[in-house]
């Protein structure tokens, strides 16, 4: 392969996974400096790479642009012209090994083993055996075949200044003037999700000990679990005005400390680079953690099932970790900061 190689990143959604793949991105980036690099990704993930120095161009799909058959033909003319030489196929599901295959790189890397799901390994040219690991590392390990092994991990999302200025509104509206942190009401699943009731003892708990905080949440229903947060949080928490991914991260930028079940904007907090309380149910948290030592996983047991089974796993298992744990957690990463 040459020293300036044009290279297709297929990495569609979701929020967190796109997140934890643009580590390859920076890693590729620093290998072959001269490379094209573009990325394949939906709508929402999208936000978040505009504008990212690892990559030249983002390849924007809807959500169900499989579905259209003149969709498929004109995005196969796109890929064709832009003559990659090689796909990382970083999903592991047919839809993004048949994006993969559209392109006509003549070398396909993906997932093996567990990871390689649907048939994705029967239309890749390469595969990848990662074993059970973290899923940043899992996608770091599709890097191997170009001796890249131990590399850095770096997100360096960038940040524009009309986002920052938008999440600076946000807290001179709440009239904020000192250090804050962010509650993140929802999760993906019904078996992720930490009670309201305990998200609003935690929130009066640092409101209690000087912090106050913002509790998030996107769609309808997230927004009115948050609300039920604030109703008990002693006048500690406010629900901000919606924002943008990018937004958002400005925000996190701007906090002290983030606490969330297992979500896309968890790993969104990571990316930036604030420190993070994160709950962990039926989903092991070895795999699904933010990245990084300056974080503070809390699970107390996990289900070993399947995918299937853990999305429809009882309640206890989020149950099982306690006010008094996540505060204790909060309160390690907060007299870090002041240490610092």
């Amino acid at each position: 392969m040459t020293e300036s190689p044009r290279i297709l990143i297929v990495r569609l959604s979701a929020i967190g996974d796109v997140i934890q793949t643009i580590p390859i991105a920076c890693a590729l980036r620093d290998r072959f400096p001269d490379a094209f690099v573009a990325w394949a990704v939906q709508e929402e993930g999208a936000k978040l790479l505009e504008g990212h120095t690892a990559v030249d161009e983002l390849i924007v799909l809807h959500r169900r642009w499989l579905k259209s058959a003149k969709t498929v033909w004109r995005l196969r003319r796109r890929l064709r012209a832009l003559n990659f030489e090689l796909v990382i196929e970083a999903q592991g599901l047919i839809k993004a090994a048949i994006l993969a295959w559209l392109s006509g790189a003549r070398r396909r890397i993906g997932f093996g083993g567990f990871w390689g799901r649907e048939m994705s390994p029967w239309l890749n040219t390469e595969t990848v055996d990662t074993g059970d690991v973290h899923a940043v590392e899992r996608n770091m390990a599709l890097l191997k075949p170009f001796g890249l092994d131990n590399v850095p991990v770096r997100f360096d999302l960038p940040e524009h200044p009309v986002d920052r200025a938008a999440a600076e509104g946000i807290v001179r509206h709440a009239g904020i003037t000192g250090p804050f942190g962010i509650i993140n009401a929802g999760a993906g699943w019904q078996s992720k999700q930490w009670p309201a009731k305990r998200f609003a003892a935690v929130a009066r708990h640092l409101g209690d000990g000087g912090l106050p905080t913002f509790v998030i949440g996107y769609s309808d229903a997230e927004r009115m679990m948050a609300r039920e947060i604030i109703s008990g949080s002693g006048g500690h928490a406010q629900l901000p005005a919606r924002t943008t991914l990018p937004q958002l991260a400005s925000l996190m930028r701007m906090s002290d400390l983030f606490v969330s079940c297992d979500a896309g904007p968890l790993h969104l907090a990571a990316a930036v680079g604030t420190p993070c309380v994160s709950l962990h149910g039926p989903f092991p948290a070895y795999r699904h953690a933010p990245y990084g030592p300056q974080h503070i996983p809390l699970q107390q047991m996990y289900l070993d099932g399947t995918t299937r089974q853990r999305r429809l796993a009882s309640p206890k298992y989020m149950e099982a970790i306690s006010v008094e744990l996540v505060c204790e957690a909060c309160g390690t990463i907060l007299n870090r900061r002041k240490a610092a």
